[in-house]
Order: structure tokens, then C-alpha cells, then sequence
């Protein structure tokens, strides 16, 4: 284990040639002192290393030394080759970059480590699709990647949930967030965050202007505000069902759907043999679930909340209206 923490010190020093002693110490998960040793050790052994004391000090790797070197244990190595987002990584349009980055590393790693690493790639599938989804055409997300990664604003014609034509926007692109297979362009529009779906974007052009978002915090800080305020958008309602007993596969993948982040389908049995269960869950949207309660009537009976009921109430009197006879 010392010779791993030994190999990751030495490629941590090679990026970055100088660094604290305490932030080595959080990157590998060890103390101040194993650090300076671990120096010490990488001295002796005639790795170019040394430290300097005072504000200011640290770690040192001397300029223009070189490792290619790249002590990769067997589980690094399955780490990398079965990556589960090669799907993401064509998207991006760095697929060729993958297979290229992989093809060098299999010549420097241990034979073992690759050998076992490629074996994981027949017994792991990853399979990003959603049920019921159609797969989304993304071919700009490779000139969206360049803009975010370059930092430069971005011209584009969108087409919102609610539009009927596309609009145009100019915006200070901050990132790119890959969720369920769907791609999101995050980015500022008039000094406001917001999410813009890839696949509804029809155009792009990459200006030479800097993008100046005034919003710095992390990306992971943002995509999850944005998450947080959507679900809000969505007003989960606890809801408490009659199922027939005929009826439980068929509604348990429908209801399954729209459970609520955080939530399951609590289920009690039935009073007798051959009853209905009684389930409890939290949805997401409460127009779904009256939907589903309409259509699969008498089978399914909403009994809580209330409001739902008269919903439901509503929706039938609006279909038998419009389906007449």
C-alpha cells in the first residue's frame, strides 16, 4: 500500500510540481507527517523532491523531471476501461480522444491489470436510456463542450417546453450537466441561471466575447439549486390507494413512474384473501396520478387526499364531455 501512496504522490507532484504538505495529506488520506516521510522516501530512492519550510513552502518536484511510469492497480485499471459513460463521451465528441487515452494507458499498465480490465467490458452493460424514451440527437454538445471549456458566450436559437417557435438567446455558458441520458446546457441568460435542454437547441454559435457569469459557485452547487427548485415546481402529494389484486403488476411499474424523489409504495395487504392492497406513496405530480386513477377505474380507487379525488371527479366529467355517447 505504501508503494501505491508512494506512485499517487509522486503523479500528484508531477501535475502540479508544488503543493502544501496538508493538501497532500487530504489527497491521500493521510497525515502531515507520512507525508514529509513519503518525501524522504521519494528522495532516497533519487526522485528529485524536496521541501521548503515558511510561508510560502511544501512540496517541491524540480522542473523537467518525467515519469511514464503509470502504477495502475487492477482496480484503477477496471476503473478506467469500464468507464459507464463511453455513451456521454461520444456525445461530447471525444470518443476517438477515449479509445486513444485508453490504447496508451494499456501500453504502460501492468498486462494483468489490463487484461482483467478488459474482461469487466463483456460481463458490465450500462445502458443510460430511460424506459418508454426515445434516445435524444444532441450534435451540437461537442460545440457547446468547446464553448464552456473555452469560456466564451454563446448565441443560440432555443425551443422551450412551452414555445411553438424557437427564440433566441445569448448566454454565459457555465456547464454541462449529463442527467438520465438527457444533456442540459447550464448557463446564464440576463444574470439568471437557467437549464437549457440540448436537444431542444437549434443552433449555436461560439462568439469571441467572454462568457462573465456572475454566478461562481461549483457547478454541482448549481445543478442541484436547479434540481431542488424544479421539484418544488412539481408539488409532490402523498396519496393512499385501493389496488385490486389483478391490477398490482400493471400499476406498480405506472405508479413506480412518478414516485417521488425519496419515496417508496408502502403496501399493506389485503383485509381478506382475494382483496385489495392498500398503498401509500408520494408522487410527483398529482394530474398523472388522477390520469392513471380515470383510466384503470374501478380496479384502482384514490382515497386520500381529497383533493385529488374531485380532481379525478372533474376529468372523468371532461372526457365523458368530449367523448360523448
Amino acid at each position: 500500500m505504501r508503494a501505491d501512496r508512494l506512485m499517487h504522490l509522486l503523479m500528484l507532484l508531477q501535475r502540479h510540481r508544488r503543493a502544501k504538505a496538508s493538501w497532500l495529506a487530504e489527497q491521500l488520506e493521510v497525515s502531515e507527517r507520512t507525508v514529509l516521510r513519503d518525501m524522504d522516501a521519494l528522495s532516497a530512492a533519487g526522485v528529485p523532491v524536496y521541501t521548503e519550510q515558511g510561508r510560502g513552502g511544501g512540496c517541491v518536484l524540480m522542473d523537467g523531471f518525467t515519469t511514464s511510469a503509470s502504477g495502475l492497480t487492477p482496480a484503477e485499471a477496471q476503473a478506467l476501461f469500464a468507464w459507464t459513460a463511453r455513451e456521454a463521451s461520444d456525445q461530447l465528441g471525444l470518443g476517438g480522444a477515449l479509445s486513444s487515452a485508453l490504447a496508451k494507458i494499456a501500453a504502460t499498465a501492468p498486462s494483468q491489470a489490463v487484461a482483467r480490465a478488459e474482461s469487466l467490458g463483456g460481463v458490465v452493460l450500462a445502458d443510460r436510456r430511460t424506459w418508454f424514451a426515445a434516445a435524444e440527437a444532441v450534435p451540437l454538445l461537442p460545440q457547446l463542450r468547446e464553448a464552456v471549456i473555452g469560456g466564451r458566450r454563446v448565441r443560440m436559437t432555443y425551443t422551450s417546453a412551452t414555445a411553438t417557435s424557437p427564440g433566441t438567446r445569448t448566454v454565459d455558458p457555465i456547464g454541462i450537466v449529463d442527467h438520465a441520458s438527457r444533456w442540459y446546457l447550464v448557463a446564464e441568460h440576463r444574470r439568471q441561471v437557467r437549464s437549457y435542454r440540448v436537444s431542444r437547441i437549434g443552433g449555436v454559435t461560439v462568439l469571441d466575447a467572454p462568457s462573465t457569469p456572475v454566478d461562481d459557485r461549483p457547478l454541482t452547487v448549481i445543478w442541484e439549486e436547479l434540481r431542488a427548485r424544479f421539484s418544488d415546481r412539481l408539488r409532490p402529494v402523498a396519496v393512499t390507494l385501493l389496488v385490486s389484486q389483478d391490477r398490482v403488476g400493471v400499476l406498480r411499474r405506472l405508479v413506480e413512474m412518478q414516485v417521488a424523489s425519496g419515496s417508496a409504495i408502502e403496501v399493506d395487504p389485503p383485509a381478506a384473501p382475494g382483496g385489495a392492497e392498500t398503498w401509500r406513496v408520494t408522487v410527483r405530480q398529482s394530474e398523472v396520478m388522477a390520469a392513471v386513477a380515470v383510466l384503470f377505474a374501478p380496479e384502482v380507487t384514490v382515497l386520500e387526499p381529497a383533493s385529488m379525488v374531485d380532481q379525478i371527479r372533474l376529468a372523468a366529467r371532461r372526457a365523458l364531455e368530449h367523448y360523448p355517447g
